[in-house]
């Protein structure tokens, strides 16, 4: 048997409550295997520029993504030394794989277009 570390009961509730929206569901599954910038949210969920910054705020409150600045642009990626990491990694495990969206972005020359 794996023994596996107990989170608290508040957090796990605050986690899942994050985690229940579908588009900060699918950003963390995004972002499980891919750096990306707000514009290709933007485009991925063809939503605002600010709806989409209002979902990564609430991810990165608890630390769940993190920021790296790279010229004017801000990348976010998924925080692996989270210490709720492995339920969250648990959890995106039983999802499907989001390549499509990134292929798309890539095929309309959209990858990382704010460049």
């Amino acid at each position: 048997m794996i023994e596996t570390e107990l989170i608290d009961m508040q957090r796990a509730s605050q986690l899942l409550k994050l985690l229940g929206d579908k588009t900060r569901l699918t950003m963390m599954k995004l972002l499980q295997s891919h750096e990306c910038c707000v514009c290709e949210f933007v485009e991925i969920f063809n939503m605002s520029q600010p709806a989409i910054s209002q979902h990564l705020r609430k991810l990165k409150d608890i630390e769940l993504v993190k920021e790296q600045r790279k010229g004017q642009w801000i990348f976010y990626s998924i925080n692996k030394g989270h210490e709720d990491y492995p339920l969250i990694q648990s959890i995106l495990g039983h999802l499907p794989e989001q390549k499509d969206s990134i292929a798309e972005l890539e095929a309309q020359g959209l990858r990382i277009c704010c460049k």
